[in-house]
């Protein structure tokens, strides 16, 4: 053999030898797997029943009018907290109410059950409700009603009563003859502190 074709085939073994140094670096064993995960968030769903709590017409100072409304918890978290934000227009029928806003003479009263001896859990007027911070019907009249559950679980309703009375003050009320209140209550629900689960 010539020395030009040991040359020859010395330096192809010398690269074949370097190839495979170089391609052994990228020889090894794998394995994959692959998971699939779902994110999907829970709803808070709040309906009342009925959606009209009241609805009445020819009161006189001094009646009193009882109704029951259900809050249901119709979505898949706890509601933590309702609150409840009023708002009233009058209705002023002659014009001649000058200073005096209706909604002061409508109590509303809170109760637990209907029984007349039942005391309110809460009361106050229209007009004391349109103006408060909403929140105060959460911590008088929802918190006790929760206490035990930490909220209104899902799937669950709570029944309650309301009371509206026109308070007779036992002064001349006339200005109010025909008048009517529009009465927006608005229940807002909010869910509780997010936890680890």
């Amino acid at each position: 053999m010539s020395m030009k074709k040991k040359l020859g085939m010395g330096v192809m073994t010398a690269s074949l030898g370097l190839s495979l140094i170089g391609g052994g670096t990228f020889a090894y064993f794998s394995d994959t797997e692959t998971t699939n995960n779902t994110f999907a968030a829970g709803t808070l769903d709040l309906s009342i029943d009925p959606a009209k709590i009241i609805d009445v017409s020819n009161m006189k100072p001094g009646d009193t009018m009882v109704r029951e409304f259900k809050l249901t918890n119709s979505g898949s978290l706890k509601i933590d907290t309702v609150n409840l934000l009023t708002d009233y227009k009058v209705v002023d029928a002659k014009g001649d109410n000058a200073a005096e806003d209706f909604g002061k003479h409508i109590r509303v009263n809170f109760l637990f059950n209907w029984d007349k001896e039942s005391e309110p859990v809460f009361q106050t007027t229209l007009h004391e409700l349109k103006n408060m911070d909403p929140d105060v019907v959460q911590k008088e009249v929802w918190d006790p009603l929760w206490e035990q559950k930490g909220g209104l679980t899902a799937g669950s309703a709570n029944e309650l009563w309301v009371e509206f009375e026109f308070v007779d003050n036992g002064k001349d009320q006339n200005v109010f003859q025909g008048d009517q209140l529009e009465v927006e209550w608005n229940f807002n629900a909010t869910q509780g502190e997010g936890k680890d689960i």
